[in-house]
């Protein structure tokens, strides 16, 4: 039972049926997938590409992905890799209301803060 020590929240509890609880990493899965599924988005900082995702597993989404859950409310930190010739600031805008998005839905939690550190940008090999 090691591993039954990660960070836990309720996120629904009914006297009648039980409680549930989502584990801080679920969230982070969330807001990786969901900033990935933005154009322009190259990686996340710890080099889950598209491809790498299917090989390494799920848990390679959450690198790069830290977040904080108080009183059920979410704040997320990202950092990114951006592919060359995007906006900057399109692709973050985006990226922010996706991952918000994704999390207040999919867990009824409420997101605060979604912060974007840009780690780099991949620019293309000449071919």
């Amino acid at each position: 039972m090691g591993k039954e020590e990660r960070n836990t929240y309720t996120i629904k509890e009914d006297e009648n049926l039980g409680e549930v609880k989502i584990a801080d990493e679920v969230v982070a899965i969330i807001a990786g997938l969901a900033a990935m599924e933005v154009e322009g988005v190259a990686s996340m900082s710890g080099n889950a590409t598209k491809e790498l995702i299917s090989k390494l597993g799920m848990k390679s989404l959450s690198k790069g992905v830290k977040v904080d859950v108080l009183e059920g409310i979410v704040t997320v930190s990202l950092k990114l890799n951006l592919k060359y010739g995007y906006n900057v600031m399109e692709i973050c805008q985006k990226v922010q209301e996706k991952v918000k998005a994704s999390i207040e839905n999919m867990t009824g939690l409420t997101v605060a803060d979604v912060n974007i550190r840009i780690a780099g940008v991949d620019v293309p090999e000449e071919a």
